[in-house]
């Protein structure tokens, strides 16, 4: 089986008062060569940045790097603006943008913010009608009625934009079905990795659904959230006692990312420092430099 590409990317702060920092980072990761660099969606925090206003801002600041949420509050953005959104930004950006999508998850500040509460089983169907909604929105083609459960248009133009790839922040078994049967990607919750029982449980859904779909499990990317600190020295251990990844010398980060390429399907890395903040410039320089190269290296030379 060959591998695919794998991504490398990093999570960067959306705090309002870290607005440099956070395209500072951006440009070195852009000038490195990462793929990719991921920032939250919590419209509800007064001091955070909208994610969308700040994906827009630094796309057009940078290069080659792709920007998306990790993941888009859906709940507080209609899915057709949304999809007005990302076409948008795709036009504007050559195509550098992903669209993360998450149902939902802090109910209580969602709502405080006048967005109707729904059910868990409501804000899963309502997930997956929007990114229905979003593709049917994309790619030019006549007017689209639609008239789902939550959302309806009638007869709205889609964007002469193909839509951009969808990765969601699937945690429950329903949300996981629908990430197998409509999304192009998963970022398990939590930052579990391939050796988490998260990950074990829940990928076997998406690749049912998938098949149950007609879709090629194999299509359906893995990109995990990976939070670790970059050592001088090796670690004695690379993993706590409770199993989590907590860092380790430049060849242990290799070794464990070529291992889970190869050996569990992953397709993509999100480097966060360890305690799930935006790493440092000189962690994020390695990052790019030394890790990433390698580990692309290595996959390609194992599947050649």
């Amino acid at each position: 089986m060959s591998v695919r590409e794998v991504v490398f990317g990093f999570g960067v702060h959306s705090g309002v008062e870290q607005a440099p920092e956070l395209l500072s980072l951006v440009q070195q990761a852009d000038r490195d060569g990462l793929d990719l660099f991921s920032l939250s969606d919590h419209p509800y925090l007064g001091g955070r940045l909208d994610a969308y206003a700040s994906l827009a801002f630094v796309l057009g600041r940078t290069r080659r790097i792709s920007g998306f949420a990790n993941v888009t509050n859906l709940p507080t953005r209609p899915a057709a603006m949304l999809a007005r959104t990302v076409t948008s930004l795709s036009a504007l950006s050559g195509g550098r943008v992903v669209l993360g999508m998450g149902a939902g998850g802090l109910w209580d500040r969602i709502s405080a913010m006048g967005v109707p509460r729904l059910s868990p089983s409501d804000a899963v169907d309502a997930f997956e009608e929007a990114i229905v909604l979003v593709r049917l929105l994309s790619g030019g083609g006549p007017p689209v009625t639609y008239r789902g459960r939550h959302y309806q248009v009638e007869r709205i133009e889609p964007a002469p934009v193909a839509a951009p790839p969808v990765w969601t922040g699937s945690v429950g078994p329903r949300s996981l079905a629908a990430t197998g049967r409509v999304a192009d990607g998963w970022i398990p919750g939590h930052a579990a990795d391939w050796l988490s029982e998260r990950y074990r449980t829940s990928r076997p859904i998406i690749d049912e659904a998938a098949a149950a779909a007609g879709r090629d499990p194999r299509e359906i990317r893995t990109v995990f959230n990976f939070p670790g600190r970059v050592t001088e020295r090796p670690l004695p251990a690379t993993r706590d006692g409770d199993g989590r990844w907590i860092g380790g010398s430049v060849g242990q980060w290799v070794e464990e990312l070529t291992g889970a390429v190869l050996e569990h399907g992953a397709s993509g890395f999100t480097l966060f420092a360890a305690d799930h903040s935006a790493p440092d410039p000189v962690t994020l320089g390695r990052w790019a430099a030394e890790i990433a190269p390698a580990v692309r290296e290595a996959t390609a030379r194992k599947d050649g």
